[in-house]
């Protein structure tokens, strides 16, 4: 079962979109309309609201939704016949939109709260596949690919200062010897391996951003990185929630590619190596903007780092917005 806040954030937001119902009369008797939650979940989002646990939470979800009711973008008044809730299972085949509900067959909502995450990905798919069809091994050691020279000296210097008992050879580490390495390093490296491990972290940063531009040869493979990143796909979705600070709604249409380019288009997707404590690359779009006869910028970062703990399991890609939701091209607020 997925986390309480989370379950609020997103059945919440289909309870707004009912008409003539309050939160509290949909929460103790659930209406039919609302599919796909169990009664394990009615229950703790009960118990939740009526013992004062994430007011603001309960609140602003209900909020959105109600926004979503009201809006010419979404119900326009209407009263839904059926909310689909996605909940914890697992979609069949390969789901591209973010959808948390589905509205009458026809809507599909992606609710975000508090989150500059635009998406988690392997580093091959995304920095040689460019997050195209999934292929490939994904257990890929990504710091092993780009830099395997770095990483081994960067592991014989981590070797050197925990002491003996680690292989000479990193490939025969174990999962003891691993999770030996990620308790004694678990927050920051010991002093003598912060210079070793920046040193590091830069090239890895360097090399994967040469990488990446290699991979992205034509204005067309950055324009189509640049819909994928932003999660732009064939159909229009929307996205209800809060801005990363949590203090304002984020309520918002995601627009197609093909109507963004009946207003934008790619000039340029630029991307730097940066070296932050671990390897980053930041992302630039400039993009036109025929409507309002003016050059936009939309950027984020990709932090690439070890996806349970130093040393332990493969490394991810993390891609971060930087640019706020409501100023990215393709992004329209809900009128």
């Amino acid at each position: 079962m997925g986390t309480l806040k989370t379950n609020i954030t997103e059945i919440v937001t289909g309870l707004g979109m009912l008409p003539g119902l309050t939160l509290e009369a949909a929460l103790v008797r659930p209406p039919d309309v609302v599919c796909n939650v169990t009664d394990d979940h009615w229950r703790r989002l009960r118990d939740a609201y009526f013992d004062g646990e994430f007011p603001r939470e309960f609140e602003l979800a209900h909020r959105n939704g109600r926004a979503f009711l009201m809006s010419d973008a979404g119900l326009r008044h209407r009263s839904p016949v059926r909310v689909e809730w996605k909940g914890e299972h697992r979609p069949p085949g390969y789901d591209l939109l973010p959808a948390d509900l589905r509205i009458d067959h026809v809507f599909l909502v992606s609710c975000k709260y508090v989150s500059k995450i635009l998406m988690n990905p392997s580093p091959p798919h995304l920095f040689d596949r460019l997050l195209g069809q999934r292929s490939g091994d994904r257990r890929t050691d990504w710091f092993a690919e780009v830099s395997p020279l770095a990483y081994q000296a960067f592991y014989q210097e981590v070797r050197s200062v925990l002491g003996s008992g680690l292989p000479s050879a990193m490939s025969d580490l174990t999962a003891d010897d691993r999770d030996r390495i990620k308790d004694a390093c678990k927050r920051v490296w010991p002093s003598d391996l912060q210079e070793p491990y920046a040193n590091f972290a830069a090239q890895v940063a360097a090399e994967t951003s040469r990488r990446w531009l290699r991979n992205l040869k034509s204005i067309r493979d950055k324009e189509v990185m640049l819909w994928r990143m932003l999660r732009l796909y064939s159909s229009p979705y929307f996205l209800l929630g809060s801005s990363a600070q949590g203090n304002s709604p984020l309520r918002l249409r995601i627009a197609t590619p093909w109507d963004w380019r009946q207003q934008f288009s790619l000039l340029d997707f630029e991307v730097f190596p940066r070296s932050s404590g671990q390897p980053e690359i930041e992302w630039n779009a400039i993009v036109s903007d025929r409507e309002q006869e003016e050059d936009r910028h939309v950027a984020g970062h990709i932090e690439v780092r070890w996806s349970h703990g130093r040393f332990c399991g493969v490394p991810e890609a993390k891609v971060y917005l930087d640019t706020p939701y409501i100023e990215v091209p393709g992004y329209h607020t809900l009128s």
